[in-house]
């Protein structure tokens, strides 16, 4: 069974879902987007058969980050898109069910961060760019990019990946922690969907509880510091 929410398709499967993030464009994470991926959260939510979930881009794209288009409209519309994508971030961080990301493509800045936020993440073999490359566009880290960086990352490679903004092809990724696999494209979604399927078998209590006793002080942390994060975000573009 497959639904479109706007710009984001819901397969069910058996015991895993799959949110497939698809603009026609480079997938940003503007409103709509946002506001998609979090109804589709809600559905898997609402579906107690439903274990694990698979969170995929389109062909050549996963997710440009925030949109800043957008952005430069101004902090009626940039406020609270830039809110309500930072609480997606820590509510997929923090998701009671497993989540894969099947990475199809470009992951740049809030995209990455996204790689960041699934238990399990698996790429397409290609020519793509991969990276918190936040400083390279002027935005001074915020704690929402160090704090998960200092999660996932590689500690050897921690200064490389975020203060210096050095951007990876899939299998430089996955040495420095944005990934961990990378097969063929036409093996990423079979195989994402059998990762789905593996770790659906983990006792669903077990693992929500485990999952909230590791993340939660930093999720806490991020979102205690989010009116802080948000001015860092917003400078996009400006030197500081």
């Amino acid at each position: 069974m497959a639904t479109n929410e706007g710009p984001v398709r819901y397969e069910r499967g058996d015991t895993i879902a799959i949110l497939t993030l698809d603009d026609g464009k480079a997938n940003a994470l503007g409103p709509d987007m946002i506001a998609a991926i979090d109804a589709g959260l809600d559905r898997v939510q609402a579906e107690p058969k439903v274990r694990a979930l698979v969170l995929a881009g389109r062909p050549g794209r996963f997710c440009a980050g925030f949109d800043l288009k957008a952005i430069a409209r101004g902090r009626d519309v940039a406020d609270p898109m830039v809110r309500a994508g930072a609480d997606l971030f820590m509510r997929i961080y923090g998701f009671p069910r497993p989540v894969i990301a099947a990475c199809t493509g470009h992951a740049l800045a809030g995209g990455a961060l996204l790689l960041l936020t699934c238990d399990a993440r698996i790429a397409a073999r290609g020519p793509y760019k991969l990276g918190l490359n936040e400083v390279a566009i002027g935005i001074e880290l915020p704690v929402l990019v160090r704090r998960l960086a200092a999660d996932r990352i590689d500690t050897r490679r921690y200064t490389e990946a975020a203060l210096l903004a050095t951007v990876y092809d899939p299998s430089g990724a996955r040495e420095v922690g944005f990934v961990d696999e990378v097969v063929e494209p036409d093996e990423l979604l079979p195989r994402a969907t059998a990762r789905a399927i593996e770790l659906a078998r983990l006792p669903p209590g077990a693992f929500a509880r485990s999952k909230a006793h590791m993340r939660t002080a930093a999720i806490e942390q991020i979102l205690g510091s989010f009116d802080e994060d948000l001015e860092r975000i917003l400078s996009a573009g400006r030197p500081r």
